[in-house]
């Protein structure tokens, strides 16, 4: 009989070991040191809430400095695609007033404001010095230099010029006039495209170089010789003090003058 208790008091001892609940639910559910022990953990759950907000800004403001840092460290977005991209090329010809050229074009989808400015302003001039590109818009700028003589034995050629140009542009709403308060007004938005240097070349020497320099200022010519002319007139001719001539009153007016010349009566 003693066999048979020990066997069944350690089999009931396995079916309460079996059917013993977890100890995460005697922690919440039970009276003594499971309610402490629930009340200690939701107040440090209750001190994790409250930090969170403070982690979380000062996590955004870091990211935020960083993404700053970011942007800055990454190249401005450039407007216009400048051809030559980076030079002005000018034929070396002492004491003389020479010429550059450069293309200009409005690779952005809105109208974009460009400006140029030199470290030489009293012996070179830009024509347009500035203005508006539509998108798409191109056009081709003149820059006139002045070259200076060749000091002591200083050969010609071997003279390297210290003058800087800059090209800037700025985004501008669509069919804005160009004032020259736009670029002060919007300084922080102002992307700096280019700092072309210069380059002479030899006038007397063909290269590749010189030959696209001399098409570009042939266009720049016929660009500025074709706004020069006035604009062929579509509408009714205006005459002396506003007067409005009809075409075909003019044209009738013709033929019956030259009927009466003729002899001939008008029907």
């Amino acid at each position: 009989m003693m066999g048979v208790d020990e066997e069944k008091s350690e089999g009931e001892g396995k079916v309460w070991s079996l059917c013993r609940m977890p100890k995460l639910w005697q922690m919440s559910s039970g009276n003594g040191n499971g309610s402490s022990s629930s009340s200690s953990s939701s107040m440090g759950n209750n001190n994790v809430y409250q930090q969170t907000p403070s982690s979380e800004r000062s996590a955004v403001t870091s990211s935020n400095a960083f993404f700053s840092m970011a942007k800055s460290l990454l190249p401005a977005r450039r407007r216009l695609r400048l051809d030559p991209s980076n030079k002005l090329y000018f034929p070396y010809e002492p004491g003389k007033q020479v010429r550059s050229a450069i293309d200009i074009k409005n690779t952005s989808k809105s109208h974009v404001a460009f400006k140029f400015q030199t470290t030489a302003p009293k012996s070179c001039y830009m024509r347009p010095p500035e203005g508006i590109l539509g998108p798409g818009e191109s056009l081709i700028a003149t820059v006139f230099k002045f070259v200076e003589p060749p000091e002591n034995n200083e050969k010609s050629m071997e003279k390297k010029s210290r003058v800087k140009f800059k090209i800037m542009s700025l985004k501008v709403k669509g069919e804005t006039d160009y004032v020259p308060e736009l670029f002060e007004e919007q300084k922080d938005e102002v992307t700096v495209e280019q700092i072309l240097l210069v380059v002479f070349l030899d006038p007397e020497r063909s290269c590749p170089a010189l030959e696209k320099l001399k098409r570009q200022l042939a266009e720049a010519e016929a660009a500025l010789e074709s706004r020069k002319k006035p604009q062929e007139e579509t509408g009714p001719r205006i005459v002396g003090e506003g007067l409005v001539i009809d075409e075909w009153k003019e044209r009738r007016e013709r033929y019956l003058a030259k009927q009466q010349v003729e002899g001939v009566a008008p029907t």
